[in-house]
């Protein structure tokens, strides 16, 4: 029988980060001495700023998953004001600090590659579950003390089926006013189609660099606006800059409605299957984009991928040791 935890069997170490419905805290449990995260949310804020769906998904999400390269959810409790999430401890922090603090804020494409993969990876196994992840960025990308990277973040994500794998929890969540039934089933954040394949959702979430056309156009948007963000994710990891980023938003909008990405001369040495694999990533129509028929299959099988031994990732020597 597992004791009861609660918020008193952790000590607050340090604070690691804030949003705006709660906090981040490095913690270390007392009875074990390990070190976890603690997301500490406020129920009142998160029903005031109606973020209650998105942070329940994202508890749910994370209790259904188990997979090397996503951030590992330990225990879920709350008391009456406050919702917790005990979490992985990434000793690496933001995977976009480490590319800052590099001088050129940029990678070797082999190096790119290593971490390229490892994203793929867990986004194959998330569209496996039935998830879309939608925020994929260098800020949710977490490097462990092994060097390898999480997935964490997942309030923007959401279900595409109703037939969800989600570990039932023992024990339910209560917000005042919102009707949640005894195994934090929520239904669907958003309403759904109920399959991968046709399943268009038409909130507009994500971080504006990082948007895929169709969901600036307001046209709903199905699984392959991961595709389109993994392949802004490879482009800034290359080139230490996304590919459209204009001086204002509307700016921005416009060169991803209307430019295609272009390969700066002065970043040398970058193959091109590398920039043939972006190219493909980044095409408008998704329908067309890599990835959006036989999703993470068509995208393995690209060329820049061909020497990649997938069942040995956890095993490879990662470039960066935090």
């Amino acid at each position: 029988q597992e004791a009861q935890v609660g918020p008193k069997s952790f000590e607050k170490v340090k604070k690691l980060g804030q949003g705006d419905v709660g906090k981040v805290y490095l913690v270390r449990e007392i009875t074990t001495d390990r070190l976890y995260a603690l997301k500490i949310y406020d129920k009142k804020e998160m029903i005031r700023r109606k973020k209650s769906k998105r942070i329940i998904t994202e508890q749910e999400i994370l209790a259904s998953v188990n997979h090397p390269f996503i951030v590992t959810l330990y225990h879920s409790f709350q008391t009456e004001d406050y919702l917790y999430l005990c979490m992985e401890y990434c000793v690496g922090g933001e995977f976009f600090r480490a590319l800052q603090t590099r001088k050129s804020k940029n990678l070797p494409e082999e190096d790119a590659k290593f971490y390229a993969c490892e994203v793929l990876a867990a986004l194959e196994y998330l569209h496996m579950m039935g998830f879309i992840y939608r925020d994929l960025k260098p800020e949710n990308i977490l490097l462990h003390q092994t060097g390898h990277i999480m997935l964490s973040d997942f309030d923007l994500s959401i279900s595409t089926t109703n037939n969800r794998h989600f570990k039932k929890q023992s024990h339910s969540i209560s917000l005042p006013g919102v009707a949640i039934d005894a195994d934090w089933g929520i239904g669907c954040p958003v309403d759904t189609k109920a399959s991968m394949s046709g399943f268009r959702t038409n909130s507009f979430v994500g971080t504006e660099e990082y948007l895929a056309p169709e969901v600036i156009k307001s046209n709903g948007h199905t699984v392959a606006i991961d595709w389109w963000t993994f392949g802004i994710l490879l482009y800034e990891m290359i080139y230490g800059f996304t590919p459209f980023k204009g001086e204002t938003s509307n700016q921005t909008f416009k060169n991803i409605l209307k430019h295609d990405p272009e390969f700066p001369s002065n970043v040398v040495h970058i193959s091109s299957t590398c920039k043939s694999l972006i190219k493909k990533l980044l095409i408008k129509q998704e329908n067309k984009r890599l990835g959006s028929k036989m999703g993470a299959d068509d995208v393995k099988k690209h060329s820049w991928f061909k020497k990649v031994n997938w069942s040995l990732l956890t095993n490879q020597e990662p470039p960066l040791i935090p």
